[in-house]
């Protein structure tokens, strides 16, 4: 009898224990929406992303704002109760909501009680269809923005932002090089007709995905063919073409952040090779070999910097891959030498193998954590959008294991072929320096003193010449 119950437990433990991320039962709505749903870790809750295929990099840098500020909008309630009505709803339903507008698209980021994920979803439903939009409300979301942003957009910070201070080392070489806008969008020109235009044009259904991890209703997908499928689906958008590199950009800048210090940021870009099919993969693998490589040397061997790293951003239609390190002001030159050294070496004898091999295996099996919980489910789907395909995701560790490394050591060719990008990120003066100017300082104000000092008085007349 229990070796019978054993069996049992072990057969219903089995789809838990077997979960295939990349297979999920995904269609299409008649009104085009696409629907991806996946039965998740825990049956009590669900994570819901609704992704619209609409971001900031589909409108020009004057209007490049817009997006955000429709998404912000679409919080200021469905009746006369406002944005706190909307939000004291959702939390009678056990819930909690954001929302985040990115380069690419613009997701709601939903966490609910599985037993009220079609009320939760009704909510979200009358957010998009039901939400009043006025000028009050506009101006409102242009507060929020504005401050999100740092504040007034006043004159001083737009010279400011053309001048590139204050901006990460990426992002100034991303403006530098033409992919990146100079300045921020002026709020203060969108206007209620365009953001009611941008609801129209591309809060569609056919533009949208709707991603739904957990404990699933058993007639939810009767429910949201009944629901979400009433959305209006329009004409298809053109998106616009992302930024191309354009513009040349020095070798190496010296950036100034703060007033005094003695530590410096060293950030070596490189442009990275335009990703074939499948070589996403390769260039994360490498970037992964590339973080080991720059803490085993500026960490391990020298004692340069204490947490140095590797990170890929993307601008525009281009990559960029940064080694980064803090430093001692008095190491930098040091540290740019034993990079210029892995460079060479690099360039010379390629990626070892085994570390390669152990770089390769630690990121498969990063794989199978990094996606534990509904939660982190559902952001995996979001991000992997693009290589979605009739019902299954492509698998990222059988691409990982696909990679050689012949391919490995060729994007390393591609990548090093460029002497690549220095920026370094250091405050105004060092202490030294600090030190030196008030011994200078304090000299030229006792030299003054002196000299006044010794300067000879001008003789009295005496009475006699006074009496002439």
């Amino acid at each position: 009898m229990r070796c019978l119950m054993f069996v049992c437990l072990l057969i219903c433990s089995l789809p838990s224990l077997a979960l295939d991320r990349s297979r999920v039962e995904g269609y299409l709505l008649p009104n085009g929406l696409q629907v991806i749903l996946k039965s998740g870790y825990e049956r009590d809750h669900v994570s819901i992303r609704l992704v619209v295929g609409v971001g900031l990099d589909d409108f020009d840098c004057n209007q490049r704002e817009l997006p955000h500020l429709l998404e912000h909008l679409l919080f200021s309630g469905i009746d006369e109760t406002g944005e706190g009505g909307l939000e004291e709803r959702l939390q009678a339903l056990g819930g909690e909501w954001n929302a985040f507008t990115s380069s690419a698209d613009t997701t709601f980021v939903i966490e609910a009680p599985a037993r009220n994920q079609r009320k939760v979803l009704d909510l979200l439903l009358a957010l998009l269809r039901d939400t009043r939009i006025d000028d009050k409300a506009l101006a409102t979301a242009k507060r929020i923005i504005e401050r999100e942003d740092g504040g007034h957009y006043g004159h001083l910070q737009r010279w400011l932002d053309r001048q590139q201070v204050g901006h990460p080392a990426s992002d100034q070489l991303a403006t530098e090089l033409g992919l990146k806008c100079k300045e921020r969008s002026d709020l203060d020109d969108m206007t209620l007709e365009q953001v009611q235009q941008l609801r129209e044009r591309w809060y569609a259904a056919n533009n949208m995905s709707l991603i739904v991890v957990g404990g699933l209703d058993r007639v939810l997908p009767a429910y949201l063919e009944r629901t979400f499928g009433t959305l209006p689906a329009s004409e298809p958008e053109e998106r616009r073409n992302l930024e191309s590199i354009t513009q040349q950009a020095e070798h190496r800048r010296d950036l100034t952040r703060g007033w005094l210090g003695d530590s410096v940021k060293l950030h070596w870009l490189f442009v990275e090779p335009t990703p074939e099919d499948g070589q996403e993969q390769t260039l994360e693998l490498l970037s992964r070999y590339l973080d080991w490589a720059l803490y085993d040397q500026l960490r391990l061997r020298h004692g340069l910097s204490y947490g140095p790293s590797v990170q890929r951003e993307s601008f525009g239609d281009s990559g960029l891959l940064s080694l980064n390190a803090d430093l001692e002001r008095n190491d930098l030159d040091a540290a740019l030498n034993v990079l210029d050294q892995l460079f060479e070496h690099l360039r010379t004898h390629g990626l070892d193998p085994d570390t390669f091999a152990r770089i390769k295996e630690a990121a498969i099996a990063r794989e199978s954590w990094t996606t534990q919980g509904n939660s982190a489910l559902a952001d995996y789907y979001w991000g992997a959008l693009n290589a979605y395909d009739n019902g299954r995701f492509s698998d990222p560790v059988r691409q990982m294991r696909l990679v050689s490394l012949t391919q490995a050591n060729q994007a390393l060719h591609e990548l090093l072929k460029q002497p690549g990008y220095l920026r370094i990120e250091k405050p105004l003066l060092s202490y030294d320096e600090l030190y030196g100017w008030v011994a200078l300082v304090l000299g030229l104000i006792l030299a003054a003193a002196l000299i006044r000092w010794r300067r000879p008085k001008a003789a009295k007349p005496s009475d006699a010449t006074r009496e002439r």
